[in-house]
Parts: structure tokens; sequence; C-alpha cells
């Protein structure tokens, strides 16, 4: 275990962050354009690194199969990969999965700001206009006031 700030990072977890760098640059240098706008959000492997389930995030929902088939693809070279920059034992079999977590929380977000977007400022302020004159009365003393004072 490694400290960093004063807490230990449990090499599961380090583990997983190493195989997400390796996999995302090996995806930079690939020839593929079904994996041009393709992310790689998060890595999980077993403790005993039986499997490892890569989250890869895309730009469009419905490209998710065709850049999958292209990940599994070329599944052999990123293991080699692995094999090659981490000094691992045994490399995962890797497995891809779109990431729904991502996808939830862009579209909790479009809804909140869908939300936010249809109510205006009056529905914002209290609905009606109701407290309109009086805004106005003292819109109007405090500019009678200022221009007392300039005088």
């Amino acid at each position: 275990m490694t400290r960093r700030g004063g807490r230990s990072v449990p090499r599961e977890l380090r583990l997983n962050e190493l195989l997400r760098q390796i996999i995302a640059s090996e995806l930079e240098q690939l020839d593929d354009e079904r994996l041009e706008l393709v992310g790689i959000t998060e890595v999980t492997t077993d403790r005993d690194l039986t499997h490892a389930t890569v989250y890869v995030s895309t730009w469009d929902e419905s490209l998710d199969e065709e850049v999958l088939q292209a990940l599994e693809e070329n599944r052999y070279l990123l293991q080699r990969a692995i094999g090659n920059q981490a000094r691992l034992r045994r490399t995962p079999p890797l497995h891809f999965k779109p990431d729904e977590a991502l996808r939830s929380a862009n579209r909790i977000e479009e809804l909140l700001r869908d939300a936010t977007t249809s109510t205006g400022p009056a529905e914002e302020a209290g609905g009606d206009d109701a407290g309109g004159e009086d805004a106005a009365e003292d819109q109007s003393s405090r500019d009678e006031s200022a221009s007392g004072e300039e005088e």
C-alpha cells in the first residue's frame, strides 16, 4: 500500500486506475474510426484477476453496439499492452460495458436544466405579479432620492 496525504490506497484501486490509463492510452493509438470518441470511465477487476470490466462512454448511445464490437475486436491488443506495461502475474480478460451511471447522470442533468429553463423569472419570483405596484413605487422613490442627492 502507498500513502497519499496520510491515507492508504488499496492495491485494487491502484490497479484499476492503472488499467484504465493503459487502455485509454492504447485506444488513442489504435487506427479504428469507431473508437475515436470513446472514453474509458472506469475499470473494475476481481481480487484474483479472473476478469476486468471496462466501462466505456460514447457521445451517442446508438453507437454502443458498434463501439463494443470494435473494442472486442481489439481486446487482445489491449490485453497484450496491459501485460507489457503492468507488472502482473496474470493479465485479466477484458469485458466491455457501456457506462450507464454516466448516462443516468447526464439524463438527470438534462432534466434539471429543462426544468429550470421552463420556469420563467416571474414564476421563480412567486408566480403572479401581486407585488409589482409596490416594487414600482419603491423604484421611483429610490430614483427621486438619488436625483435629490446629486443636486
